[in-house]
């Protein structure tokens, strides 16, 4: 950590230098400074967050984003639970599931997570892409064919402080297919290591990674799966049916969707694959400034049409996905605002952008 963190503090002088390069932009216009909670140093947002943050000081925007590295979403939200300080300056990152088990932390199914609830009803800012990594797996034993095959085999997954990749498979495999580290031979690593496991065959499954937007028309295929591709090897799909994340749902009181990917969305995928996937948000706390929020939004929604063409993560944006799963009830008053002045809060017939909604607290 103390090298990645070394790492980010030079890409971050980078920028200060680019920043400064830019005739002084950031400081001339009086632009405010929003720290925004991201993940470790070398994910996809923390990525793409520092572009953005580039372009919004190069288009004289009058909020500017600052990515902040933390270990990831788990910590994001638990940080946020308990800095006072944070809660009323900086924006994070997160999903709503995530916001929704964390209001079972300390249970026995999450205490190993997240050791204490976190029952904050989170106001949303806007969306980001749809992550389907750790509701399905991938294997080259093609004779494994269902979640319960998996049993006594070896699985990894990654870290306990990634919701998708680490913790979220977890809650699905114990709540919903009776498989536990008691039984089965469950390894927590990272994303770079469980991808060499799977293809050295040093594990049977493993997480495989995959973005989509509201539509499913577009997907975003991470270099993991990429890594795969390139073996030449058969890599078969393990799905869940929409019962199972029912199942899951009805355990954590959680939004989690199910749906069907169509054939050949995923290298060797010959046939439909039932996936579960939830929505990622930035989120602040009702206490953050409503200006603030409204400024903030506004910005985003200006700069994310530059993005597409920037970073992969931003080439399935677009206005739905910003307030796909929003409502009154659930989004910040300084995001509605913007998002009415924007003219894009309407009622969505998608069923897959049903409002986020809140457990009962304790």
């Amino acid at each position: 950590m103390f090298l990645k963190k070394m790492r980010f503090n030079k890409a971050l002088s980078a920028v200060a230098v680019g920043a400064m390069a830019l005739g002084g932009q950031l400081s001339a216009n009086a632009a405010e400074t929003v720290p925004i909670l991201l993940c470790p140093f070398g994910c996809g947002p923390m990525a793409g967050d520092t572009i953005m943050m580039n372009q919004l000081i190069k288009d004289g925007s009058d909020v500017v984003l600052l990515p902040q590295e933390t270990p990831g979403y788990m910590y994001n939200i638990r940080e946020m639970g308990r800095n006072e300080r944070k809660q009323k300056s900086s924006v994070f990152k997160t999903e709503d599931t995530l916001i929704q088990v964390a209001y079972a932390g300390g249970s026995k199914e999450m205490k190993e997570f997240v050791p204490e609830p976190v029952q904050v009803p989170w106001k949303l800012l806007y969306g980001e892409t749809w992550w389907a990594q750790g509701k399905f797996l991938g294997t080259y034993d093609c004779s494994l064919k269902t979640m319960s095959d998996l049993k006594g085999k070896r699985i990894s997954l990654g870290l306990r402080g990634q919701s998708d990749w680490g913790v979220f498979p977890r809650l699905l495999l114990e709540e919903v297919f009776g498989i536990t580290p008691d039984n089965t031979d469950i390894r927590h690593m990272s994303p770079a290591q469980l991808t060499q496991q799977l293809i050295d065959g040093a594990t049977d499954a493993a997480i495989i990674p995959l973005g989509a937007e509201p539509n499913f028309k577009e997907f975003m295929i991470p270099g993991v799966v990429r890594q795969h591709e390139a073996t030449g090897k058969k890599l078969c799909y393990i799905g869940v049916t929409k019962e199972n994340i029912e199942q899951l749902n009805k355990k954590f009181q959680a939004t989690w969707l199910h749906t069907v990917l169509p054939p050949n969305t995923l290298p060797h995928q010959s046939e439909p694959l039932g996936i579960g996937v939830n929505r990622a948000y930035a989120a602040v706390h009702e206490s953050f400034d409503e200006e603030k929020a409204y400024k903030t939004v506004m910005a985003v929604a200006k700069i994310a049409p530059k993005m597409r063409e920037l970073h992969a993560l931003w080439r399935v944006w677009s206005p739905e996905l910003m307030t796909c799963g929003l409502s009154d009830d659930n989004a910040h008053p300084g995001a509605v605002r913007a998002y009415k002045e924007l003219g894009w809060w309407k009622q969505s017939d998608n069923p897959l952008c049903t409002p986020m909604t809140y457990p009962a607290a304790n």
